[in-house]
Parts: C-alpha cells; structure tokens; sequence
C-alpha cells in the first residue's frame, strides 16, 4: 500500500490490498445479522409489499397491480479483485443477480460508490464505473445515477430497480418436499479470492474466477416461468449451506446433500490444501453449523465458502426436472442434482458422502 502523499499509478494499482475483506465475504454473519434485526420492532404495515424483511429474500417486492410487481434490492462491497473494471463489473453483475433470482427482468440501476480519495485517484474510480457501466448493458439496463461518498475503504455497488409478473415470482420460502437441488455455478470463489489476496493464485484459475463471477444469472428469468421451479435463491456470502439452511427454514423442510454431485471450480483442491479459506467461511459456519450434520473439513470449508456473484440455488419439483434441464442446456449449463428436500428432520440440512 502506498504510504507517503503519491496515489499509485492506475498500472499498478492492486484494489485488493485497500480493503480488509473481499467481496461477499465481507458481509455481516447470519448470526450478527439477526441479532440487527432483532433490535427493530417497528413495521410498517402495507398491504402492497409481498416481499419484505420476513422471509429473508434476495429482494422486497411491491404490487403495482395488474399482476405486475415491481422488484428492488441494493448490493455493494469491498474489491474482490485487483483489476478496477473486473471490480465494478463484478460488483454490478452480483446485485443485478438479486433480481434474477426472483425471476425478474431488470430495469434500471443506481450505483452507490465510496472511495478513499487520498489513497486511490479519481481515474482508477472511473474505471470501477465504466466496469459496472458495461455489466449493466449487458444486462439490457442503463445506470440511471448513483451517490459517492469519500470514506477509508474503496466499496461499490448497486441498488437495481426490476420487474415481474406476481404470478413468475419465486420465493427462497416456497420450495416443497421432494424437490431436487441444482447449482448454475460451482463453488469455491471465496477460496479462489483469499488465494488471491496471498499471492499464490494461478492465472488460469484467476481467469476462472473472474468468468464466473462476470457470468449473469439470466436464466432466472427464465426459471421464473416454470411452475415446477419451487423456489430459488442466489448463493454468495453465506455459503451454500447458509442459503440452503434459509430455503429449508422458510419451507418448513429439510434438505439431504450429496457431497460429490455439489459443483465445485476444477482446481478447488489445491487451494483448499494450502487452506486459503476467507474469514467469512468460519463466521458462516459459526452461525448455523448446528443445523448441519456432521461434516469433514473440507466439507465444511467448501460449503460454507463465502460466494461473489455466485449462482442459484434451484429447488425443482421432480415432475418439472425435463423443462429445468431444457433451459438450462439453453444457457450452456449441464447441472447435476445435488440434493433433495425432505420432511423435517433432526437436521435442517444433512450432508452424505
């Protein structure tokens, strides 16, 4: 980092070493988090917002009428990457994703930027937007204006406007037993990041990550459309089983996992061997670890890794399982069942293999 009153050339910066965290493995535990929320007694009552705080959703989502509804959510962080461009890109693709994943179309974006103007120069920062900027066309919607602020911490984001018919929205609370599990990307980018910020990550697998991370979750508008798709969610900072475990609370199930079929990037292991496991991941597991059976550490390591831009988690009906593979093969996907959700058992989530 630099120390004397020069900000660093933009070829040289490395956006990483400014922040203390990275990526969605700098959000606040689950278990700090309801300890928040807790605090907050009051509650507006209205009689047009479906979705709220209550049921722990990617998004809040408001009625407008006519079997429409509008979807709103806000997402922003710390660099889980060095390049700016990739950050703002990343960034943007992650909240865009909170629409997807309730089987919306996005709208519009609004970007929400602090940046350390002291450390880090204005240029670098455009960098950041003109990624974010690119991210968002490709998702077919503008960045219609934003706020910044000056602060010790580069962080940006997004608060994303969409929209949907009420009858196409799907809950992470509406899954139903017997639905299978389905992964759209692997696990492992919180790993893949600490590997990173330590030096010893490959440039392939830097690549990796970074397409994965880049990759948009369209196809959960497309999921929207299936009756058969119960419920859906995006996986990113509280792991797998974290999100899985607010599936399965919110459902009234259980779910078993197969720890073979669960997605994981190609070269996870060699990571995991030298045990490059960001922070978030032991928060994860201290936060709901006893809703889960037993579990080896690599286990445990990978399925509680904090996720940036993960995929989502899809519980279909198993009668619906053809029409899901059909779109997802559309996408260039070839998912695996992972997993199935069951009556309520002993365990929230019971992890074999």
């Amino acid at each position: 980092m630099n120390n004397d009153n020069t900000l660093p050339d933009n070829s040289s910066v490395k956006l990483t070493q400014y922040s203390h965290g990275a990526g969605c493995g700098c959000k606040i535990s689950p278990k700090v988090l309801n300890s928040i929320l807790a605090q907050c007694k009051t509650e507006f009552p209205d009689p047009f917002l479906l979705v709220g705080n209550q049921t722990l959703d990617d998004a809040a989502v408001y009625d407008i009428g006519n079997n429409q509804v509008i979807i709103s959510t806000t997402d922003f962080f710390m660099p889980i990457v060095d390049d700016p461009y990739d950050f703002g890109g990343i960034a943007s693709v992650n909240a865009i994703s909170d629409i997807f994943a309730m089987g919306g179309t996005p709208l519009m974006a609004v970007a929400i930027l602090c940046w350390p103007i002291n450390k880090l120069s204005p240029e670098i920062a455009g960098q950041v937007i003109e990624g974010a900027k690119q991210a968002c066309a490709r998702a077919g919607i503008a960045i219609a204006g934003g706020h910044s602020i000056d602060g010790p911490e580069p962080i940006f984001g997004l608060a994303v406007t969409g929209i949907a018919q009420k009858d196409q929205i799907r809950l992470n609370c509406s899954a139903t037993e017997g639905c299978e599990l389905y992964l759209t990307k692997p696990l492992g980018i919180g790993i893949l990041s600490t590997a990173q910020k330590q030096g010893i990550l490959k440039e392939e697998d830097r690549q990796t990550a970074r397409n994965l991370m880049l990759t948009i979750n369209t196809i959960g508008k497309e999921l929207g459309k299936l009756a058969e798709v119960k419920a859906m969610t995006d996986v990113t900072g509280f792991g797998l089983l974290g999100h899985l475990v607010e599936m399965c609370e919110g459902s009234g199930l259980s779910a078993e996992i197969y720890s073979e079929n669960v997605p994981k990037i190609e070269n996870i292991k060699f990571y995991m061997e030298h045990k490059t496991f960001p922070g978030g991941t032991f928060r994860n597991f201290d936060s709901y670890g006893h809703k889960v059976s037993p579990m080896t550490d690599d286990q445990k390591h990978l399925f509680c890794d904090p996720q940036t831009s993960g995929g989502l988690l899809v519980a279909v009906a198993p009668e619906g399982k053809a029409a899901f593979l059909k779109i997802a093969s559309q996408y260039g996907l070839q998912p695996k069942s992972f997993g199935v959700l069951k009556a309520k058992d002993e365990f929230v989530v019971t992890v074999v293999g």
